[in-house]
């Protein structure tokens, strides 16, 4: 082989390796271009969506104080009909009691008053007045 056929030859590979670079170089820049072109429409979704979430989280903590608050009230009410149910019980107890040291007034003045009805009669409270007369 002749020398000049040699150099053709180098000269060929030469030229297709830097042919090759070079569509390797374009390919990989069209690539690029196309990736960064992909990651700024994600970026723009992304921060459209971020908006959107920001308002559902803005939504949700407002939920959450109403409940907290809601909370708070049924609290409130829930100890303040305790304290009722609490007044109530100690009032039928006192009136329980007042109800015993009545009757033992009614059975004392029937026992003092020989006019009186017989001991063995019910006492309701009420029409217990009559007896008086």
């Amino acid at each position: 082989m002749a020398t000049s056929t040699l150099v053709w030859i180098v000269v060929a590979v030469v030229a297709a390796v830097l042919v090759l670079g070079a569509l390797v170089w374009v390919a990989r820049n069209r690539r690029n271009e196309r990736r960064h072109i992909e990651a700024g429409e994600i970026r723009d979704l992304a921060e459209e969506e971020s908006f959107h979430v920001g308002r559902r989280e803005a939504l949700a903590d407002e939920a959450t104080d109403r409940a907290r608050v809601a909370r708070a009230e049924a609290d409130a009410m829930a100890e303040e009909a305790a304290e009722l149910q609490q007044r109530a019980a100690d009032r039928r107890h006192l009136a329980a009691h007042s109800r015993e040291e009545l009757n033992r007034q009614w059975d004392r003045a029937d026992t003092i008053d020989p006019a009186s009805s017989t001991p063995e009669e019910p006492r309701t409270g009420r029409g217990d007045a009559a007896r008086g007369s």
